[in-house]
């Protein structure tokens, strides 16, 4: 019988570290941009002045959020004769960092609240995995690369954290429960998109041949916390316990539930494409040749994306300042691991353009 840990998915480091350290998320969402302006363009609108509703779902800090939004509210505008209200709700789960949300949208000189007064943001605490929002109340739902986190890791992956480490019956638990999360998420938009609305959601996609260079980071981080474990940083009880609930779709697992006819019980598929987002910091590395900067920058892409679900499965014990060592402790010994061997570290990902049907 399989034991299933207990982490938190996808919380966020605090003070602001996800905003800092995941510029390749920032990447991908501008290659998603033009599938989320289409969708802004082309959604339902009535003539009424109730407020529009734009959902963002998985928002996390809130930096990676201003540039759909504003592309959303600018082609919304476009569309509008007057200062209609827009409401943006920003759905991450409850442990997540919303103060610094808001404290972006309050100052960055890019947020979408500068330069437009009618445009009010709220935020919701709870797991897209539930209903966030009352049925019927959304016109144009984004999510960007947050559907990539499980409702829950069914089992322990014995030796290591990874799902791309996992193989058999273990691999198999997670296809079961990503294909299942994958129904329940779209399942629950469908209900809380209006007739006409639009949603648009953009998710990592596994590499075709293989092992990409996210593993080999994983598996030195693998390697790390054996090291940890040994050196009496963190107990085997501990590390038995981590696991990243993280799950890349392939394509063909995104289009199942749609079927031959492409619709999934009122919501239909209207597009979806592949795009490969190049490592943000190689630019500079070919230039400068500083293998520490770029090992660097990529260690913040793991520490940004995993340790905090790592740090979750430490005992209560050691209180907030343990976790931020642990991450602390992990970070540093990956950068080194990382400048031993510098190399890209793209992202390939794909983006869906979803339309919600009349009801019967």
């Amino acid at each position: 019988m399989f034991s299933a840990p207990t982490v938190v998915s996808g919380v966020t480091e605090a003070r602001g570290s996800y905003n800092k350290y995941a510029a390749s998320q920032a990447a991908g969402v501008a290659f998603a941009l033009p599938l989320l302006e289409k969708a802004a363009q082309d959604i339902a609108l009535d003539s009424g002045d109730h407020p529009i509703v734009i959902a963002d779902y998985g928002a996390s800090q809130g930096k990676n959020s201003l540039a759909p939004m504003n592309a959303a509210i600018a082609a919304l505008r476009r569309r509008l004769l007057s200062r209609r209200p827009i409401c943006v709700v920003h759905v991450d789960v409850a442990e997540n960092d919303f103060s610094t949300l808001f404290d972006v949208l309050d100052t960055a000189p890019d947020s979408y609240l500068s330069d437009d007064a009618d445009v009010y943001p709220s935020a919701i605490g709870r797991s897209f995995y539930r209903a966030v929002l009352p049925p019927g109340h959304v016109h144009l739902g984004w999510s960007s690369f947050a559907a990539v986190w499980l409702s829950r890791a069914p089992t322990t992956i014995p030796g290591h954290f990874w799902i791309g480490g996992a193989t058999g019956a273990i691999r198999a638990a997670f296809e079961r429960q990503a294909a299942e999360d994958w129904q329940s998420f779209l399942r629950l938009r469908t209900r809380e998109l209006r007739s006409g609305g639009r949603l648009v959601v953009t998710l990592p996609l596994p590499p075709e041949d293989g092992q990409s260079r996210i593993d080999a980071g994983m598996n030195y981080a693998n390697a790390l916390l054996a090291e940890m474990v040994a050196d009496g940083v963190i107990t085997a009880e501990e590390r038995v316990r981590m696991i990243l609930p993280s799950y890349a779709r392939r394509k063909s697992e995104l289009l199942a539930p749609f079927g031959q006819d492409g619709r999934f019980e009122n919501l239909v598929l209207e597009h979806c494409e592949a795009f490969v987002v190049p490592d943000p910091g190689w630019p500079q590395y070919e230039r400068d040749r500083d293998g520490d900067k770029l090992a660097a920058k990529q260690a913040g892409f793991y520490r940004a994306t995993f340790m905090p679900s790592l740090a979750s499965a430490l005992e209560p014990g050691r209180g907030a300042e343990g976790r931020q060592q642990f991450i602390d402790h992990l970070s540093d010994g990956l950068k080194r691991r990382l400048a031993e061997n510098p190399a890209p570290l793209p992202l390939s990902a794909q983006a869906l353009l979803m339309s919600k049907l009349d009801e019967p």
